[in-house]
């Protein structure tokens, strides 16, 4: 299905514009193709139609972050198929003859290269949305400085799209865009997993063993979660919409693993317990394999 360019039919050159702008560049456009302004154009009613879609999307901060990486997704596979169909063409109807001999070809626009580079983020910075600053080497040699926006929830892997800023055209052919790949970078504390959270709740020997209510870290907050009298290392307690961003404005859940820790270091009273314990206690957890 092909995608319409919702920033083409306002009238903007670029994605990376305000709602404010957005409102303006609606503004323009209603006007110039209104109906009674273009009585004598058909298809007036259809452009009518194309902008208010647009707007409808576009002016919404969610909707048009979820169009934009759609966008990025779709021209990405749409470059890929034109490269490989006009490589096809020429084969089938140029023969040996080499590309551009032709007069006209020669002097047609022609529009630049897409380039590609990655950058790589923390996870809380993926979680909450931030602003980047990136440098690259044109291929003049000269270094080129784009600050980028980070949107909230961004996923890995996924691509940010700079229209314009790709490899330069020639014959006054568009240049090309820049698509920049997102790396996620797991914390300390947490590691990401499609849109699951997963990290460790550590316990005391008496916390796992008599139950208790503790207090368990999220990424943006923190929650009280109750231990279960008897659980053991490895077990999993999942906490629902405390993950990350699954990309439709929701989000996973946290997942986190029982690790029980003994302390490395005792005073004379802890260690008179631990020694009474094991005068008075039948426990082997190792009868049980």
């Amino acid at each position: 299905m092909k995608l319409k360019d919702y920033y083409k039919i306002l009238g903007l050159e670029t994605s990376r514009v305000s709602i404010e702008q957005i409102k303006a560049a609606y503004r323009n456009a209603a006007k110039k193709y209104h109906p009674d302004v273009n009585m004598k154009d058909s298809l007036a009613e259809e452009k009518i139609k194309d902008i208010n879609e647009a707007y409808r999307i576009l002016s919404v901060p969610s909707s048009k972050r979820k169009y934009d990486r759609s966008w990025n997704a779709y021209y990405a596979q749409k470059t890929r198929n034109s490269l490989k169909s006009k490589e096809s063409i020429f084969g089938i109807f140029l023969g040996d003859v080499e590309k551009g001999t032709n007069k006209d070809e020669k002097n047609s626009p022609i529009r630049g290269e897409d380039v590609e580079t990655e950058i790589k983020i923390e996870l809380n910075e993926a979680f909450t949305g931030t602003e980047k600053k990136i440098s690259i080497k044109t291929v003049q040699g000269k270094t080129k400085t784009f600050t980028i926006n980070i949107p909230k929830g961004i996923l890995n892997g996924e691509k940010i799209r700079l229209i314009g800023q790709g490899k330069q055209g020639t014959n006054g052919g568009k240049d090309g865009d820049m698509y920049i790949k997102i790396n996620i970078q797991d914390s300390k504390k947490f590691k990401l997993k499609g849109s699951d959270l997963h990290t460790y709740l550590l316990l005391t020997p008496w916390e796992a063993g008599l139950g208790a209510r503790v207090v368990l870290q999220t990424i943006d907050d923190e929650t009280k979660i109750y231990i279960p009298q008897g659980i053991q290392s490895g077990e999993i307690l999942r906490i629902p919409n405390k993950g990350y961003w699954d990309g439709q404005e929701n989000r996973g859940d946290l997942i986190a693993e029982v690790k029980i820790v003994v302390p490395k270091t005792m005073q004379e009273q802890e260690k008179k317990l631990y020694e009474q314990m094991q005068k008075i206690s039948k426990f082997n957890p190792r009868e049980e394999y």
